[in-house]
């Protein structure tokens, strides 16, 4: 039986994700931003909180932790790199490293940039890939600590699961992204159809996340540093990868 998924939106523009898995009556959180929301899906569906990972140590994604652990006990799992920023962890783990969790083991993918130590959970059999502040949608995270190079190589980590991944990202950012993504590319169809979608789900209230990595991969201009067509729409033809990562990055951060 599939996982449930529940996205919970937190603060001014985070998400908190909660998966359910029936069977065992396991519920894992990804990511605390606070605890007052999570909480009352949790009371409203009758679910006792289980897990709790944690992608980073930013405040906006573990501040919410200590309520839920004083109410649940949760175990909480992290990286083993970043451990002494973030709360107490019961599970410290790297890249390559897996654990189970609601039936189902689960990846640690290390993807530093925004962070040093941040990292990312992958359920390869529900197909759930949770990014926190690496890959978000229609963009990725600022490097508050990493290098360009360190988060060019991170998002070719995600880039290469398949393209039926679910990417759950830690935050509401995808209109401000594909207006940036429109920037670069004002005659890719495909972008400006996304920013229309995302638009009507905005105003309807409803989360632009999670969204498939397929419609990523093809839309998302940090996923396509490399793609020749991409280079040459954006005048950086000649250029590596990892120069265009650059550059558009720190265009975005001016935008």
């Amino acid at each position: 039986m599939a996982l449930e998924l529940v996205t919970i939106p937190c603060l001014a523009d985070n998400y908190a994700y909660l998966l359910h898995d029936k069977s065992s009556d396991e519920t894992i959180l990804v990511d605390a931003p606070e605890a007052a929301p999570i909480l009352a899906v949790l009371e409203a569906r009758n679910w006792t909180l289980t897990d709790i990972l944690l992608t980073h140590h930013h405040y906006d994604h573990v501040d919410g932790l200590e309520p839920l652990r004083e109410k649940f006990s949760p175990r909480v799992v992290g990286a083993l790199r970043d451990s002494a920023r973030l709360p107490r962890l019961d599970l410290a783990l790297g890249e390559g490293d897996a654990f189970a969790v609601c039936g189902e083991e689960v990846s640690i993918i290390e993807v530093d940039g925004h962070t040093v130590g941040h990292i990312a959970f992958y359920f390869p059999k529900s197909r759930y890939l949770f990014s926190g502040d690496s890959l978000m949608s229609a963009g990725c995270g600022r490097l508050f600590e990493g290098t360009p190079e360190q988060m060019w190589a991170s998002l070719l980590k995600l880039r290469a699961l398949p393209d039926h991944t679910i990417v759950c990202s830690g935050h509401e950012y995808t209109l401000s992204n594909l207006r940036f993504a429109v920037h670069l590319e004002e005659n890719n169809r495909l972008v400006a159809a996304r920013m229309r979608e995302a638009a009507k789900l905005r105003d309807d209230g409803i989360p632009t996340v999670p969204v498939s990595l397929g419609v990523e991969k093809a839309t998302n201009p940090f996923l396509r540093c490399d793609d020749e067509q991409f280079k040459t729409a954006i005048g950086m033809k000649h250029l590596p990868a990892v120069d265009v990562f650059r550059e558009i990055r720190t265009r975005k951060n001016n935008f």
